[in-house]
């Protein structure tokens, strides 16, 4: 028998997760953030990400923490860096999307290349665009959320390099948990979130770029000024600060996050997360549940699930939620289609167990003694894209 411990509920999505209680405890630190105990603070934060990161040459990058969600990281790049140049938006999924729509807003030479949800992008089509368009800036997710779909950046990277554009990844929920080479595969810039695999307090979006890049904003028309890249990189760089009030206390979270990854060693976090993620699948299978998409393209983050033709979407997260778990319906075209179960922020085992019998309980005697009035009548169809189901093995 497989008891939850905790108070609250237990978080199996990609965002909020659960954090640790020296996590916990670091939040209710407080200071002035204008004191210099702050300053070094922010200092150790950029050594730590340049950590994180795994980056060699530290003295070429740099970080930058702004007070918001990993999309306020992802505007403050798209609304900075363009100025006139074309960008080229990469999307398989709604994150891919959300960064179309944001760089839309600030830059009118924004164009897209749309591939379905959970197909790999293909870089054939993606060369033969860049040939016939003077591409600046090429925008794409890491971890897809919205289908569990980890994107390779490395080819895209080679293609950026090769035709002279500068490359933007969002990294929000992927960072640790997956590794990127952001000196060998050309990324220019890249953002993460605090509340993510981080497993810090949501709150804080951060920036990592080339310090180059970021001294090459200087003097560029601003079209934003709470998220004007340039400002945040100036202050930061030259003084250790923010130019306006920041979360003094998510900081001292994410430091203490920072530290317990390095501590545990970012090969070892991986290896963590990457095992849950094998465990809640092997778990399901069992029970008979197939993915959205294979494995092969899966994250270390999260699984897109399809559930039985003969329980709804609702009902499920209802029941687990009755049983204190939380997972997440699909977006967008996957609305009501599938699950989402995530597996990282501080889960166990003993959590993970937990989920897998909560939700064998769900799939096969609650959901039978419920079935008159959550029964499915007609069969929902769903056609995985073609380059899922014949990928290689």
């Amino acid at each position: 028998m497989y008891k939850i411990k905790h108070k609250q509920d237990l978080l199996f999505c990609p965002g909020p997760v659960q954090v640790a209680n020296n996590v916990w405890r670091a939040a209710s630190k407080s200071m002035g953030h204008r004191e210099q105990e702050f300053s070094k603070l922010i200092a150790n934060l950029n050594d730590k990400f340049l950590q994180i990161y795994e980056v060699k040459n530290k003295s070429k990058y740099y970080s930058v923490i702004i007070t918001g969600s990993g999309t306020a990281a992802n505007e403050t790049v798209l609304s900075s860096i363009v100025g006139t140049k074309h960008v080229l938006s990469l999307i398989n999924g709604e994150f891919g999307e959300r960064l179309y729509n944001i760089s839309k807003v600030h830059n009118k030479y924004t164009h897209k290349l749309d591939f379905a949800w959970g197909e790999e992008i293909n870089t054939a089509k993606v060369e033969q665009f860049l040939k016939s368009h003077k591409i600046g800036v090429i925008t794409m997710a890491h971890h897809e959320t919205s289908t569990g779909m980890l994107n390779s950046i490395e080819e895209i990277g080679n293609l950026a390099h090769k035709y002279k554009s500068q490359l933007f990844v969002d990294t929000v929920s992927s960072i640790p948990a997956e590794k990127i080479d952001i000196e060998k595969w050309h990324v220019t810039f890249c953002s993460t979130s605090s509340g993510k695999a981080i497993s810090s307090l949501p709150g804080l979006g951060i920036i990592i770029g080339e310090k180059k890049v970021f001294e090459e904003l200087k003097g560029q028309p601003v079209k934003i000024v709470y998220l004007n890249l340039y400002n945040l990189y100036h202050f930061s760089k030259t003084i250790m600060q923010t130019p306006n009030t920041p979360g003094v206390q998510l900081f001292y979270a994410l430091d203490q996050a920072l530290n317990n990854i390095l501590k545990s060693g970012i090969e070892k976090w991986r290896q963590t997360i990457r095992e849950r993620a094998l465990m809640l699948r092997g778990g399901m299978r069992k029970l008979g549940l197939k993915f959205f998409i294979d494995e092969w393209y899966m994250s270390s983050v999260l699984t897109t699930v399809i559930p039985p033709k003969n329980i709804t979407v609702d009902f499920l997260k209802k029941r687990l939620k009755e049983k204190r778990i939380i997972i997440y319906n699909g977006k967008g075209p996957l609305l009501n289609k599938v699950f989402q179960v995530g597996n990282i922020g501080e889960l166990t085992k003993n959590d993970i167990n937990y989920f897998l019998h909560s939700l064998k309980d769900v799939l096969f005697i609650d959901n039978k003694q419920s079935i008159k009035t959550h029964f499915i009548t007609k069969s929902t169809t769903f056609n995985l894209p073609m380059s899922v189901q014949y990928m290689k093995k």
